[in-house]
């Protein structure tokens, strides 16, 4: 059977993407799937890192952590290129045509910009992840909106070019895209700000066709995973036997998003 790509995607940095991609692909691994990546953002490279800190830890400390399988893009001769063939679509369809049949699913992570790598794996994806801050700068990518009444104009950049990638998997046949926007740092109390932005992401989603599932909230933890290459269901791994308060809410943040996903054939129970 196909690989089932998940890809995950926002033209804005900072919005968890990597973070969100790690604790996913890593789940899906501990649930005894076989995982490739691709980390697409050439310059920044934060999943690469984020999957090199975790080898490494794990060597260092003599731990066999679950972890997906890093893919780099080939290398293409530019004199193999079909006429006006870019070169960044070769490398990354090769790379997904050598990873069918090697795993389950396939993991993207895409840079925070706009790319010709991100607009091809867009096209690629059976499940779309969009993590996206409680901020209106965030849902700006999304929506435009009347600033008074906060009623939506129309769709913006990032909506667009999901909308194009969702016309070239319809022209080619293929099965529709699950978009799944995904709320990160929302906040904890109960505020205006928070309650306009749920509304537009709402009214939107119905508008657009995307569903909205729970993402992280802001906490300390997550930024201090990374260096070691840890993620939220490592921690009894590491000997970290007595959870605090905040931990256990983030844990289970984790097993709401994989639950929100609906991947195919995934029973989330860890």
């Amino acid at each position: 059977m196909a690989a089932h790509i998940i890809v995950f995607g926002n033209e804005k940095g900072g919005s968890g993407k990597s973070t969100n991609c790690m604790h996913v692909a890593t789940a899906l691994v501990r649930a005894g799937f076989t995982v490739g990546a691709l980390d697409l953002d050439l310059r920044q490279r934060s999943f690469s890192r984020y999957c090199e800190n975790r080898a490494g830890y794990s060597k260092k400390n003599g731990l066999d952590l679950p972890r997906p399988e890093i893919v780099e893009l080939p290398e293409v001769d530019p004199a193999t290129l079909n006429p006006g063939e870019n070169i960044y679509d070769r490398r990354l369809t090769e790379a997904v045509a050598g990873m069918e049949g090697r795993f389950d699913f396939i993991v993207i992570d895409c840079p925070g910009s706009h790319t010709r790598l991100s607009q091809v794996a867009h096209s690629l994806a059976d499940t779309l992840v969009t993590p996206l801050n409680d901020s209106f700068i965030d849902f700006d990518l999304l929506a435009r909106i009347e600033p008074e009444t906060q009623k939506i104009i129309g769709p913006s950049v990032y909506a667009e070019m999901v909308w194009q990638a969702r016309q070239l998997r319809a022209q080619a046949g293929l099965s529709p895209i699950d978009w799944i926007v995904v709320r990160n740092r929302v906040g904890t109390q109960r505020m205006h700000n928070k309650k306009k932005i749920t509304d537009a992401v709402e009214a939107l989603a119905k508008r657009i066709g995307f569903r909205v599932a729970p993402g992280f909230s802001e906490r300390v933890i997550f930024r201090e995973l990374f260096p070691r290459g840890l993620t939220l269901l490592d921690l009894g791994d590491i000997g970290v036997k007595n959870l605090n308060i905040s931990n256990i809410a983030a844990r289970q943040e984790v097993r709401e998003l994989m639950k929100s996903l609906r991947l195919p054939g995934v029973d989330v129970n860890f």
